[in-house]
């Protein structure tokens, strides 16, 4: 089920609310278990089996990691979560390259067949939320729950299951036991999932038509005009589609009474790739450096040891997104600038005109984002010659720019920025002056229409991320 479908809006999501405000306060995370389930079946169905299986494995992990049981527990809780992930996620990846491996020296007779696996929607999601409990159990940092009702609303709340934030139980296992509701919460709430809304529907939709209309040709007959235009609406099209799920996923929590982190901060006005990655996917970000960076030793030990690190993270990083080569691709090619950054070159950064520490950061994310946008790393390659004139295509840029879609990328790079944020503080500072107001909720509902107008206008347009 898609936020941005008339089903959740009109249907799923007000009867789900009616009945949790209904419900005595002891019933609600039963009520929010059992709904979240439901709209995880509405499109997976029996796929929803595998993210049980992982709830269920991580609450009793936990409580054997509480009776003493540490190791066995830990153990129990990676094994099923990671052995999830590589047969739903990887195994075909691994086939792949293992009758590759075989074909450079002719053993093709041993090739093994592709399973053709399904891949479970929000897998990456959930099963590093469950290991996150475990893991956070086993180092002394939260209780093990007995009451499972509370972990499986934690783990399937559906506000976020499908692509985030990624939510740890430390941070929410009060919310889980109490939480407080007021009109003001539940109303910026509904405004949080309107601007969600509207950034999917007018943006990240807009930019995603240019994007794929320019990706779909070969990169040989892509003209470098174009392969720049193409490259800059997907940079917009991924920064709105997945920054409007989580504005959507934080509304909807606020609504329900729940507080879920923040996952972006303008990432686009960045100045160097480190700070990118703490405005970028904010909870993936701070995942991989808690339960990966750290424990590998961090920047604690040896320089060396600290660069291969960072590599080891980034890989895993892309290998996260997908089971490609040019996601791992991207994940090293963020990984080494990291490295080169820390290696010296953020001092000389820092001493730079901070415009130009701005292009260099953007013009860093915008190539890394071919080859997470590219197919295969053979056409991301390709891709990226086009954008430096490597290549003879006349194709012409304005086959794919009209006047519609010229004022969509100039909005849309306006409002990748702080710009209407501070726009809506200025309104609060004023929040007594009835015209400020007046005009900001005319937006907001203005926002609304035109985002339910779309919806009916579109029948399939899925969130980026939830391939991942």
């Amino acid at each position: 089920m898609l936020f941005n479908s008339a089903v959740f809006i009109f249907l799923f999501l007000p009867i789900v609310l009616c009945l949790y405000y209904i419900f005595p306060s002891k019933y609600r995370n039963l009520l929010i278990f059992i709904a979240s389930l439901i709209f995880y079946s509405w499109g997976e169905k029996e796929l929803v089996l595998i993210m049980i299986a992982s709830s269920v494995t991580d609450f009793f992990a936990g409580i054997i990691i509480e009776q003493g049981k540490k190791k066995t527990g830990l153990v129990m809780s990676l094994i099923v979560n990671l052995g999830l992930l590589t047969i739903f996620k990887y195994l075909d990846f691994i086939i792949g390259n293992i009758n590759y491996i075989f074909s450079l020296f002719s053993l093709d007779e041993f090739s093994i067949e592709k399973q053709g696996i399904i891949l479970p929607i929000g897998i990456s999601f959930y099963t590093f939320q469950t290991m996150s409990y475990t893991i956070d159990v086993y180092f002394g940092k939260v209780k093990a729950t007995r009451n499972f009702i509370n972990f499986g609303a934690y783990v399937t709340m559906f506000p976020q299951l499908i692509a985030g934030p990624i939510v740890r139980y430390i941070d929410i296992h009060k919310q889980l036991e109490f939480r407080n509701h007021s009109i003001e919460l539940f109303s910026e709430g509904a405004e949080r999932f309107i601007i969600g809304l509207s950034k999917k529907m007018i943006f990240a939709n807009s930019f995603g038509y240019v994007a794929d209309s320019i990706f779909v040709y070969s990169p040989d007959l892509i003209s470098t005009p174009v392969a720049w235009i193409g490259i800059l609406a997907y940079s917009l099209q991924i920064y709105f589609d997945f920054s409007a799920y989580s504005d959507m996923a934080i509304g909807i929590g606020k609504m329900f009474g729940f507080k879920i982190p923040e996952n972006f901060n303008y990432p686009y006005i960045s100045k160097s790739i480190k700070e990118f990655w703490r405005r970028w996917h904010i909870s993936l970000s701070t995942w991989f450096r808690d339960y990966l960076y750290i424990p590998l030793g961090g920047n604690r030990i040896s320089p060396k040891r600290t660069y291969l690190n960072l590599l080891i993270v980034f890989f895993i990083t892309g290998l996260w997104h997908g089971s490609s080569w040019n996601f791992i691709f991207w994940g090293l090619f963020h990984g080494l600038f990291l490295a080169l950054e820390r290696l010296g070159f953020d001092k000389i950064l820092q001493k730079i005109w901070i415009p130009i520490q701005h292009i260099y950061t953007l013009f860093i994310v915008l190539v890394g984002w071919v080859f997470f946008r590219a197919e295969t790393l053979e056409y991301g390659l390709h891709y990226v010659m086009s954008m430096f004139g490597m290549n003879s295509s006349k194709l012409k840029y304005d086959v794919f720019l009209n006047s519609e879609i010229v004022m969509t990328f100039i909005l849309g790079i306006i409002l990748s920025t702080p710009i209407f944020i501070k726009t809506k503080s200025f309104i609060i500072e004023n929040r007594y002056n009835s015209f400020f107001n007046l005009v900001y909720y005319l937006l907001i509902f203005f926002l609304l229409f035109i985002s339910i107008g779309l919806i009916a206008a579109n029948s399939y347009n899925p969130f980026i991320y939830f391939r991942f």
